[in-house]
């Protein structure tokens, strides 16, 4: 992931605001400004994303196409 702020740090920062979070991870599919992914996650949170993402991968599966 790449340091610094991505395409739509600006919502992103308007989400974790709104909502008080702790962080906040925005995946953008052909958005206003293209595709493009913006994190704002302590270092810690940082670490646990690939735990939380597979997580999420699996739940998706497991409730198949159409869901």
């Amino acid at each position: 992931m790449a340091l610094g702020p991505g395409k739509y740090d600006d919502l992103a920062t308007e989400l974790r605001t709104k909502t008080s979070a702790e962080g906040v991870v925005v995946l953008v599919v052909n958005g206003v400004k293209g595709s493009g992914l913006s994190a704002q996650l302590s270092l810690e949170l940082t670490l646990t994303l690939p735990m939380m993402l597979r997580d999420i991968a699996r739940q998706i599966e497991e409730r198949g196409p159409g869901a």
